[in-house]
């Protein structure tokens, strides 16, 4: 059941008595210990106090006490978050001694609104990573080919979803991985405005890049979890009128190198939106070709300055790539990461203008389909990232939709909205879901 029940309709049929909290949180777990061992998608399973939180979860529903729609839900979390009194290990051994002294402000706020914490999820090392397979705690897993990553770095976190051991999750995307492991994995995965969500208590990679969200099985899902994790209760969003929606599609860099299963797939959601009533028409962002390097320029330094006191005393204790990546970020020049920013704000005047009177964008999330785990990481990193990352320079909002298969893969379709209109680009996707799914 747990497979492609949504927030919606399980907390419908808790509220009628025929489900307890504990009684979905004892499937999740179930879920765990059948399909975790060949996924690794948990670094640490929070089971009995989730037990705990489960049954005041249903005490405080009998007594008539609703804290809102994730009242009883249990959630999962990528192990970057800080949970009080547990570890937050970030995939490293770096960080095998922590110990969490307070429950950050998002975790806090999950947690005010009733949410229950099935444990802690897997990542490519530190967020620093697209296939989830640098970590010290083994490689992650597809659900729908275990062959194959479910993408990075909160992979995870997605696995823990589609597998049915949580009903949704939280991640972070810095260049695209909670829309990249949520395109791998067939699931819905928000990256809303930067700064919109508090990244106080999360351990971070690259600030100006971060961002935490979402990771669910439909857009109403993560809206309320957004809702939630930006102080509200989690109340629904409702879906926007479709019919005449503009939607730009970016040619050039954007879509120079989609796999062709990637591109039928984008094209027939394309299609759909057409036949629904939408307009679709190119844009132009010229200077998109640059991202990669602003990426990288922005990316490398401040992921080495935020862990430098680590790769000057344990080194070793990083995976080998991991640190070479780190220790590349020391030696970019200042100046040549004060131009990354000035090339940042002309990218994000582009995006803009592109977005002017329409919708929002539309494009792939993945060019490729999900790759092997063991694929060349130095070729399969930039592919990954080449739709994603663009808008974690912009700070724009951008969400991930199922939008069917590529190769017998989850394929998913990116809407990119305007900055500080995350809500407007839920209600927008809630409107589009399903001519997206097909």
């Amino acid at each position: 059941m747990l497979a492609d029940a949504t927030i919606a309709t399980l907390g419908t049929a808790l509220r009628r008595g025929r489900l307890t909290a504990v009684q979905l949180l004892e499937e999740c777990l179930a879920a765990v210990e059948e399909c975790d061992p060949a996924l690794n998608a948990f670094i640490t399973l929070l089971a009995e106090d989730a037990r705990r939180q489960a049954r005041t979860a249903d005490a405080e529903l009998a007594a008539g006490r609703d804290r809102g729609p994730l009242h009883g839900m249990p959630i999962s979390l990528k192990d970057l978050i800080d949970v009080a009194g547990g570890p937050t290990t970030a995939a490293s051994r770096v960080r095998r001694d922590h110990r969490a002294e307070a429950d950050s402000p998002l975790v806090a706020r999950l947690r005010g609104a009733g949410a229950v914490f099935v444990g802690k999820c897997n990542l490519h090392e530190l967020g620093l990573g697209t296939t989830g397979e640098e970590s010290a705690y083994g490689p992650t897993r597809n659900p729908h080919a275990p062959d194959r990553t479910p993408g990075g770095s909160s992979g995870g976190s997605a696995a823990s979803v589609a597998a049915g051991m949580a009903v949704a999750s939280v991640g972070t995307d810095t260049g695209g991985s909670i829309r990249i492991p949520a395109s791998a994995c067939g699931l819905v995965g928000l990256k809303p405005t930067h700064g919109e969500v508090s990244l106080e208590g999360v351990v971070p990679l690259a600030p100006s890049l971060d961002h935490a969200g979402p990771l669910a099985r439909s857009v109403r899902d993560a809206a309320t979890l957004h809702h939630v994790l930006t102080g509200g209760r989690g109340d629904e969003v409702l879906p926007a009128a479709v019919r005449g929606a503009r939607l730009g599609v970016p040619r050039g860099y954007l879509l120079e190198m989609v796999e062709p299963a990637v591109h039928t797939a984008f094209a027939d959601c394309v299609a759909r939106l057409e036949a629904d009533g939408c307009g679709v028409e190119d844009v132009e962002i010229p200077h998109a070709g640059e991202t990669p390097a602003v990426y990288r320029g922005t990316q490398l330094p401040e992921a080495a300055a935020c862990h430098r006191e680590a790769l000057d005393t344990r080194p070793d204790d990083f995976s080998a790539r991991v640190r070479q990546r780190l220790e590349m970020g020391r030696e970019i020049p200042a100046v040549d990461y004060v131009r990354a920013q000035q090339a940042r704000r002309r990218l994000a005047v582009e995006v803009d203008a592109a977005l002017e009177g329409r919708a929002a964008l539309l494009l792939p999330t993945l060019p490729i389909v999900p790759p092997r785990l063991g694929a060349d990481a130095e070729t399969v990193r930039p592919l990954m990232l080449r739709l994603t990352q663009l808008f974690d320079v912009t700070g724009h909002p951008a969400v991930s939709l199922p939008c069917g298969t590529a190769g017998g893969l989850p394929a998913g379709i990116q809407l990119v909205g305007r900055r500080g209109r995350t809500v407007e680009l839920l209600a927008l996707a809630a409107g589009l879901e399903a001519a997206v799914r097909g």
